[in-house]
């Protein structure tokens, strides 16, 4: 095997020049194997939601390990840590350090108020520096806002947004006949008032005999005692609770409601992530619902890395949305061949894949990751759903399955492409 430049190409005999082209093509097909592709990790490493980000750094190291071994693009990964303890101003402060590192792709998901920030700012960070753009890869903040009216060409979602996942919880409501006097608890900020907007708008289109008998929203990652909460929502005489609460803020209410000795069904965005079981127990068991693209028996590899991942860490893996990171990237990496940011945004557009929940794609109009979604529920685990998180003796079992086109919502986003 020889080295051989373009300006050589030039200077070689005609009946050499064929073979020198195929030389150069060959090696740009390889040309980004080899190469450490960092990627910033910006969200919560410490404070009341620091668990859930100090868990989702492990599954990124952990996921980042196997894709090492063994990738499209055969580039190595490389997570570089940065705590923004929740704050807008924080992450920029974070994504300004993470550029001036070199770094050129960047990884958030816990908070859409800083996911709107980022997005803009990655965007107005592109166009003022042509040749060092960054992509935003956002696993988990889900206001839909983000590709919808404040969409961006370099932000790609690889969650389900939160109309999405409400389009899938509605149409399992809608045919829960015990389903019939709704109070709406959220956090307040961007993802908590769509949970609201959404759960009416789509219950009234779907149950118009549904009654919404409350609303409440609480400070995000502030509340340490939701017994008033809960006391509110006895009184209003609600059967059901629909929260996108998080972290904390669902472990927290969830406790309450226990000693309280509420009784109704909790319909969930997050009953799987840190803390969450624990505070369950057993006092949840066939009345708290979650709606996610994965759930802790998906059986196959996935549930392998599960099983793998707790031995490890004693500790359990729910951001499975890391797994979608690693195969869309990498493959648009290989599709490219190249690691440019600028040309793997390019090749992540309209890219499909199998993943661990099946064919998913990565749509070109909003960047916004079509998929499958689940409906779980609260229950003993058993022979056939045997995974426990937190040691419960609990598990979330699947009781319904909505294929991406089910789930799937319009999106208003005019994308401005560089």
């Amino acid at each position: 095997m020889f080295d051989i430049t373009s300006a050589q190409v030039r200077r070689l005999p005609r009946a050499l020049t064929a073979v020198a082209v195929l030389a150069l093509t060959a090696g740009a097909a390889h040309a980004q194997k080899g190469e450490t592709v960092k990627l910033a990790y910006i969200d919560a490493l410490s404070g009341l939601m620091g668990p859930v980000g100090q868990n989702q750094v492990k599954t990124f190291q952990f996921l980042g390990e196997k894709f090492n071994k063994s990738n499209p693009a055969g580039v190595k990964f490389e997570i570089v840590t940065f705590d923004n303890k929740l704050s807008p101003a924080e992450s920029l402060n974070l994504l300004k350090a993470a550029a001036d590192q070199g770094i050129r792709y960047i990884m958030q998901g816990n908070g859409s108020s800083v996911a709107l920030a980022l997005s803009d700012a990655v965007a107005k960070h592109n166009e003022r520096n042509p040749g060092k753009e960054i992509v935003y890869l956002n696993y988990s903040a889900v206001d839909p806002d983000l590709t919808n009216s404040k969409c961006s060409y370099w932000h790609f979602r690889f969650d389900a947004d939160t109309s999405m996942k409400m389009e899938a919880l509605t149409t399992f409501m809608k045919d829960q006949a015990d389903v019939k006097k709704v109070y709406l608890l959220n956090q307040n900020y961007a993802h908590g008032h769509q949970v609201a907007k959404y759960a009416k708008e789509m219950l009234g289109r779907k149950r118009p005999d549904v009654q919404i008998v409350g609303e409440d929203l609480h400070p995000l990652a502030q509340v340490r005692d939701f017994a008033p909460y809960v006391a509110k929502i006895k009184a209003s005489g609600a059967d059901t609770v629909i929260t996108g609460n998080w972290g904390s803020d669902l472990a927290l209410l969830v406790k309450a409601a226990n000693e309280a000795g509420y009784n109704g069904k909790f319909f969930t965005y997050y009953t799987g992530v840190s803390g969450t079981p624990t505070a369950l127990g057993t006092g949840g068991a066939g009345r708290v619902f979650q709606v996610a693209y994965s759930h802790y028996n998906m059986g196959g590899q996935a549930q392998k890395d599960a099983e793998e991942y707790n031995k490890k860490f004693n500790d359990d893996m729910y951001t499975l949305s890391v797994q979608h990171i690693y195969t869309l990237l990498s493959q648009a990496m290989a599709n490219a061949k190249s690691t440019d940011p600028v040309k793997v945004a390019a090749a992540m557009e309209g890219l499909s894949v199998k993943s661990f929940n099946g064919e998913v794609t990565m749509r070109k109009t909003d960047h916004q990751l079509q998929q499958p979604l689940f409906i779980s529920v609260w229950q003993k685990a058993d022979a056939k759903y045997p995974y426990s998180p937190e040691k419960t003796g609990m598990t979330l079992a699947p009781v319904k399955m909505y294929d991406s086109y089910v789930s799937s919502t319009p999106t208003s986003c005019q994308m401005k492409r560089p």
